[in-house]
């Protein structure tokens, strides 16, 4: 393991200066004491929600400050011992300090989660695009790569509506991503993702390139003051889910279609029981989806978010994931590569997302 200097430490105490000024962690010092006073008031619980958001507010104000102070104690750690001459303790020193680096580096990422709803949980979509079975198979894959990736992050998923592909595959899945700033985390997967493989639907086992398409929006569950939608501009509809898909996916027509007029968008849910329940979420979502296009201001793009919102075909891909002829995928934005397209299938995208939020 390479010997640390003096300017190796000195380089990351100087990063993690940058890091702590950037998140102003000196002013959530004192927010965080105004919110503990806050929280000491007896009539606070008369408003549940407003307590809740102060209570989640401390928590997170709460571990930064200690992941940072955590950080900085271990390299004034690092720094008494850099002169010590004995090779055991220049190897403990080696090991703390690329621990430490890669904690500095994943505590780095908090800077680029600044948007205004980074901190959100998540709906992801994933529709089939042009490759018939093979891009409902595609898009399958794409399902357990990203649920994979959740279940590494510790985070949870829900399934909210799904429907088969007809012979393999998913057609279409809609599901709730929750976990802290999964929306940030996430939300530049949204477009299309390109597969080429040998095709395991043909007795010739041809290549085969098919296509899906990937939508992320925040979950926001304060947009009725923001977002009113007129009855007139809605068509609802009781639909039968298509398939099991999830312990919740019920078949019966409790699962709801809503299709807003103006825009064309298309949103189903059939993850409860209860139709009021189902219309609700569906509500949910298309509110979400028409915060998008004007957070946005694309509404010329509009097509950009409706349940097609852009043709997952060529020329539309932001991913490449090549199995054959030879093993590689590719993040056309950002130039991020990796020869071990299985590991990435498996749920290992962090550097793809990494770098995304780090080009900002």
């Amino acid at each position: 393991m390479e010997e640390i200097s003096k300017s190796n430490i000195k380089k990351i105490e100087e990063k993690i200066k940058e890091i702590k000024e950037s998140l102003n962690i000196d002013s959530k010092k004192i927010i965080l004491k105004s919110l503990e006073e806050e929280s000491s008031n007896q009539n606070l619980w008369e408003d549940q929600k407003h307590a809740q958001e102060v209570l989640t507010q401390i928590s997170e104000i709460k571990e930064e400050i200690q992941q940072i102070e955590s950080i900085e104690k271990e390299i004034s750690s690092l720094i008494s011992l850099i002169d010590e001459e004995d090779p055991s303790v220049k190897e403990l020193i080696a090991e703390e300090y690329y621990n430490l680096t890669r904690r500095i580096n994943e505590f780095e990422l908090l800077k680029f989660l600044s948007g205004r709803y980074d901190y959100c949980n998540a709906t992801m979509s994933i529709h089939s695009g042009q490759g018939g079975v093979e891009a409902e198979d595609w898009s399958e894959m794409l399902f357990r790569m990203y649920t994979m990736y959740i279940e590494k992050k510790g985070w949870e998923y829900n399934i909210t509506n799904i429907i088969k592909g007809a012979e393999a595959g998913i057609a279409t899945v809609t599901f709730d991503v929750i976990g802290k700033y999964a929306y940030g985390m996430l939300k530049r997967e949204h477009g299309t993702h390109r597969l080429v493989r040998l095709s395991p639907f043909n007795a010739q086992n041809l290549r085969q390139t098919s296509f899906a398409g990937v939508e992320v929006i925040p979950i926001l569950k304060d947009l009725e003051k923001d977002i009113q939608i007129p009855d007139s501009d809605i068509e609802f509809k009781a639909v039968r889910a298509s398939g099991p898909g999830g312990q919740k996916v019920n078949k019966t027509s409790s699962a709801v279609q809503i299709t807003h007029i103006p825009t064309g968008i298309v949103v189903m849910c059939s993850e409860e029981r209860s139709q009021l329940q189902n219309r609700q979420k569906a509500m949910e979502i298309l509110k979400g989806k028409l915060w998008k296009i004007m957070e946005e201001n694309r509404l010329k793009e509009i097509s950009d978010i409706k349940g097609d919102y852009k043709l997952a075909g060529w020329g539309n891909q932001i991913r490449n994931y090549i199995l054959h002829p030879y093993k590689l995928v590719k993040d056309l934005r950002t130039g991020v590569e990796s020869t071990d397209p299985q590991s990435v299938l498996d749920g290992n995208i962090e550097k793809f997302l990494e770098a995304q939020l780090r080009i900002q």
